[in-house]
């Protein structure tokens, strides 16, 4: 085995963290890999990777080497495609990471409809409700929804997306519609434990911050069962837009204190590599751009208006 497809393999088992999963992704005994990695750290003179019983991590000299690991690899790669003549062909594996939700949505039709154009290439996805380190977890593209810290890599703005209070006709009619974010308390609500809820709701009145404490009667750890609760009359709910776009054209849900919203989340679409990447990141950025970008559930100025 050369240096370069143990490079590859180091790579994969530190991405998936652990020798029996790198085996299965890369279709290779675990033996094989197991082999490669003690090669290559016998060749090198140091310990890369910490094994225990459940899992394996990294050393601090093997996240140095694992990050020139994938530098140098993206750069063979890119040789070998433009000394083929194939530079504009796209080929190989992208690994994609977005949101749980969104992903299932939004991403994955794009990635179906992006691998049935181009047949060489495959697509790793990673649906997860957490910010990924692209650097860290080998991550070619990545879905954003929110404010972008500043960084070196690239990114191109997509859309926006609300944070919207919702409820269901019935219970609306039963309750009455509020008018002011105070109006809430005592009301029935719905929360959701997940990543960057909380229990106090934030609102802009007149320009200026405003908190209101909710009681939950029910308390989920996914927006889609927050979601299925409000359509069933059980409470009002808080939660994006593009996750109750359907639920509200069809009539299942209504949209409340659309005047005190915060402003929207934008929504990027976030690569490395800029001019230099490969062709399957660049076309792929493209592809997920033009087709996010005409989705009206993106667009909160054309969607999700709030009935009187």
């Amino acid at each position: 085995m050369d240096r370069f497809q143990e490079m590859q393999i180091f790579v994969v088992v530190a991405q998936e963290q652990g020798f029996s999963a790198a085996a299965r992704r890369l279709g290779l005994s675990a033996a094989s890999v197991t082999r490669a990695v003690a090669a290559l750290e016998q060749h090198i003179g140091t310990q890369l990777l910490v094994r225990t019983t459940r899992t394996v991590h990294l050393t601090e000299a093997g996240q140095r080497y694992c990050d020139d690991c994938r530098r140098i690899l993206a750069e063979v790669q890119e040789a070998e495609d433009s000394a083929a003549g194939s530079h504009a062909l796209p080929r190989g594996q992208l690994t994609i990471t977005a949101p749980v939700l969104f992903g299932d949505l939004f991403v994955t039709p794009v990635m179906a409809d992006y691998l049935c154009r181009y047949p060489d290439v495959s697509i790793n996805a990673l649906l997860l409700d957490r910010v990924v380190n692209m650097v860290e977890e080998g991550i070619d593209i990545a879905v954003r929804i929110g404010e972008l810290p500043d960084s070196n890599q690239h990114a191109i703005r997509v859309g926006e997306v609300r944070r919207v209070i919702c409820a269901s006709p019935d219970f609306l009619a039963k309750n009455g519609r509020p008018d002011h974010p105070q109006a809430l308390a005592g009301l029935p609500v719905v929360s959701t434990s997940a990543i960057g809820q909380q229990r106090s709701w934030p609102f802009l009145d007149g320009g200026e911050p405003l908190g209101v404490r909710t009681e939950p009667r029910l308390t989920v750890t996914a927006n889609q069962a927050a979601i299925t609760a409000a359509c069933k009359g059980l409470g009002l709910t808080r939660v994006l837009s593009y996750q109750v776009a359907c639920k509200v054209a069809a009539g299942e849900l209504e949209i409340v204190l659309a005047e005190f919203e915060l402003p929207p989340l934008p929504i990027h679409v976030v690569y490395q590599g800029g001019r230099k990447a490969p062709a399957r990141i660049r076309s792929f950025v493209d592809f997920a751009v033009k087709a996010l970008r005409e989705h009206p559930a993106l667009n909160t100025s054309a969607l999700l208006q709030p009935l009187k």
